[in-house]
């Protein structure tokens, strides 16, 4: 599989962490659009496009973001979502959110990276052209 093309809109935020967001084409015949370019602790990552996980309401079934206190649509008081306690950090957005999209090798998570990172920096090089 071939990245063919891969366009990088950067962020006017100096002081955050969230530096860009990128659309990556593969062959030609297909786009991922909203992988995120992140300073991290360490360096510059990406992220790939996700959603919040959401939980059913015991009452009336509507679906509220993880940790709601209360349904959105009822009311009702919801149960305290259980949550495996790690030590890691990021654990607690990892189990808030959910990739729709992402690598299944790590070989190709480290190749799509270095692809968009490089297109990150190109841009950055460009001029001030920021959303």
């Amino acid at each position: 599989m071939d990245i063919t093309e891969v366009r990088v809109v950067l962020k006017d935020s100096p002081d955050k962490k969230l530096k860009a967001y990128a659309t990556v084409t593969f062959d030609n015949a297909f786009v991922v659009r909203n992988i995120k370019v992140i300073d991290g602790t360490s360096g510059l990552f990406i992220a790939m496009p996700s959603r919040k996980v959401k939980q059913p309401c015991p009452k009336c079934a509507f679906k509220n973001e993880l940790r709601s206190k209360f349904c959105n649509q009822c009311a009702c008081p919801l149960p305290v979502a259980v949550r495996p306690v790690t030590p890691e950090a990021g654990a607690t957005a990892q189990l808030e959110h959910k990739d729709i999209a992402h690598p299944i090798t790590q070989v190709f998570r480290e190749h799509l990276q270095k692809k968009v990172l490089e297109a990150y920096e190109q841009e950055k090089t460009k001029g001030p052209t920021v959303v």
